[in-house]
C-alpha cells in the first residue's frame, strides 16, 4: 500500500479514532489503528476497537497509489503526526515495516498483519432513529455525570435511552440523584425501539460526545440486540450495551399537588453554592439551603474547618423551606447550564427530593441528606 495524505486532516481523524484503542491489552494488536484504502474514488477509513467499542472514521485528503490496509501503532504514529511540521506525508508498507516520509523526515516502524485486526461495524441500517447532533451531545453531557461506574449494580454505569412519543429520553442515576434529558427524535423506516436493555456505558458516551463534530447536524442511531450504532458524518461508532436492570426511574420523580416553585439563575446560584461548600469536608459535606422571605441562605459547617454563611436574594416570599443537600451534586447539575440560564427548583420540605427543571426538557432530582448528617 502506498498513499500520500495531508497531515492535519489525518491527525484530526487519527486522534479521534485512537481514543478507542486500549492503552494496555492482552491483545497487543488492538493498540493499533487500521488504515484502509479500497480505491482512488473512495475515502480512506481509519478503524479502532477494544472489542467492546469500535469506531470507523472516513478521511478525505488521502491519495492512493496502491490500495491495501495497514496497522499504525497508536503511540508511535500518533507522536509522528503531532510532532512533525511536515504538511504532507507519504506512507507505504511491504508487510514487514511501514515507512512514513515527510518533507524533512523519514520514519521506519515495525508492521503487523492488518488481516488479523478485528473488523469495525458499518452503519448499513435501512431503519434507524435520527436526531439533532446537538441534542445527543447535550443529553450525554447532562446525564453522564450522574452515573456510577463503581457500583456493584452494573446498569448504573451507563445512561439509559428510551423513545417516547417522538422524543429521545436519556437517563443517568447513581441512586442518590437522577438526571433526565429529552428532545425530539425521528424514526426512519421501522427501527427497533429502544428497550429496557438500551443502557450505553459511560465511557462509550464520552467517546461519542467527543467524536461528534460541533458543526454536525444529524446523528443516526440504530439499536441492535446487544449493541447500538451511532453515525454522524464521516464517523460510525458501535458499542455493546450494559447488562442489568435499570431502576424504575419514573418513580423517582415525585407527583406533587402542592410544592414551592422557585426560579433561580444558574450563574449566581453556582457561585453561592461553591462559596458555602468551602468549609465542608468528607465527614460533613452537606450544605443547608434555607429559602424564604426573598432570600436564600446557604450554611456549611465542619467541626475541624469552620462555618460558612452565604446569602443570595431570590424571588420567593413563601413559607421558609430548609433542605440539606450535597453541594457536589448541586454543582454537577449547574456545570451543565450556561451562567445566564434559569431553572425552576421544586421543593416541599427537608425530607423530600429536590427537583430542578429547565424549560428545554432537562430535569434533575437530588435526594436530601439526613439533617443529623453532621
Amino acid at each position: 500500500m502506498k498513499i500520500s495524505c495531508n497531515r492535519d486532516l489525518l491527525l484530526h481523524a487519527f486522534q479521534a479514532v485512537a481514543a478507542v484503542a486500549p492503552p494496555r491489552s492482552p491483545k497487543p494488536i488492538l493498540q493499533n489503528v487500521r488504515l484502509d484504502i479500497i480505491g482512488p474514488e473512495t475515502p480512506a477509513t481509519l478503524t479502532a476497537t477494544d472489542l467492546e467499542v469500535s469506531i470507523r472514521h472516513e478521511v478525505e485528503g488521502v491519495e492512493s497509489e496502491a490500495p491495501g490496509a495497514i496497522l499504525l501503532p497508536v503511540g508511535r504514529f500518533g507522536s509522528i503526526l503531532r510532532e512533525s511540521s511536515d504538511s504532507v506525508f507519504r506512507i507505504e508498507t511491504d508487510g514487514q515495516k511501514t515507512i512514513v516520509r515527510g518533507e524533512h523526515s523519514t520514519f521506519s516502524l515495525a508492521s503487523e498483519d492488518a488481516s488479523e485486526f478485528p473488523s469495525a461495524e458499518v452503519f448499513d441500517a435501512d431503519s434507524y432513529f435520527q436526531c439533532p447532533a446537538a441534542l445527543l451531545k447535550t443529553a450525554i453531557r447532562r446525564t453522564i455525570f450522574a452515573t456510577d461506574n463503581e457500583s456493584s449494580r452494573y446498569a448504573l454505569g451507563g445512561v439509559k435511552f428510551e423513545s417516547e412519543e417522538g422524543n429521545l429520553l436519556a437517563i443517568g442515576t447513581d441512586g442518590r440523584r437522577l438526571a433526565k434529558m429529552q428532545g425530539p427524535i425521528e424514526s426512519v423506516g421501522s427501527p427497533d425501539a429502544f428497550g429496557d436493555a438500551t443502557i450505553v456505558p459511560s465511557r462509550s458516551l464520552q467517546l461519542i460526545e467527543r467524536t461528534i463534530a460541533d458543526g454536525a447536524e444529524i446523528v443516526r442511531i440504530a439499536v441492535r440486540q446487544n449493541a447500538v450504532l451511532v453515525s454522524s458524518g464521516p464517523v460510525t461508532f458501535s458499542t455493546r450495551l450494559l447488562e442489568g436492570r435499570f431502576p424504575r426511574w419514573r418513580d423517582v420523580f415525585p407527583q406533587r399537588s402542592e410544592s414551592a416553585q422557585i426560579e433561580l439563575t444558574a450563574g449566581p446560584f453556582f457561585s453561592a453554592v461553591r462559596q458555602a461548600a468551602i468549609v465542608t469536608s468528607d465527614d460533613s459535606r452537606g450544605v443547608d439551603f434555607t429559602f424564604g422571605e426573598g432570600m436564600l441562605v446557604l450554611s456549611g459547617r465542619a467541626a475541624e474547618v469552620g462555618d460558612s454563611r452565604v446569602e443570595m436574594p431570590i424571588g420567593y416570599d413563601g413559607k421558609p423551606i430548609e433542605i440539606t443537600l450535597d453541594p457536589r451534586f448541586v454543582i454537577d447539575f449547574l456545570k451543565t447550564l450556561d451562567s445566564e440560564e434559569s431553572f425552576t427548583l421544586d421543593l416541599v420540605d427537608g425530607d423530600s427530593a429536590a427537583v430542578a427543571r429547565v424549560d428545554d426538557g432537562y430535569a434533575y432530582v437530588i435526594m436530601p441528606l439526613a439533617r443529623d448528617r453532621k
